[in-house]
């Protein structure tokens, strides 16, 4: 929160979020919530325009089906990353984020040039 002023400016022009918890802290589920609000829900950004990352640190397996969020959080894409264990699935659930992205904004610029042609 030291930071609060300066989340405008990380805010200007993005078009996705992404927040990494560690979903082992009580704590980090509550600033979670507080995240996506300021960052995604106080913005025009979509919830598919949210990914939420649970990493497990090193040799804690963690439960990844019992993870309890918060309702405006659960709706959101989660993904649970164990770098030790599974780099490469991690590495593909960023990949389909991203172009998830670049194709929300392809379509944005899409209807934006229409409404000019029109």
């Amino acid at each position: 929160s030291r930071f609060e002023t300066c989340w405008p400016a990380l805010m200007k022009d993005s078009h996705g979020v992404v927040i990494i918890f560690n979903p082992e802290l009580p704590s980090h589920l509550k600033e979670i919530e507080m995240w996506y609000s300021c960052f995604v829900q106080q913005q025009p950004l979509l919830d598919s325009q949210c990914l939420l990352v649970a990493h497990h640190k090193p040799g804690h397996a963690g439960d990844t089906e019992n993870l309890s969020l918060a309702s405006p959080l659960n709706k959101l894409k989660l993904i649970h990353s164990n770098l030790e264990e599974d780099p490469e699935d991690v590495r593909m659930e960023f990949v389909k984020y991203f172009r998830s992205i670049i194709n929300l904004l392809n379509e944005s610029r899409d209807r934006e040039e229409m409404s000019i042609i029109s």
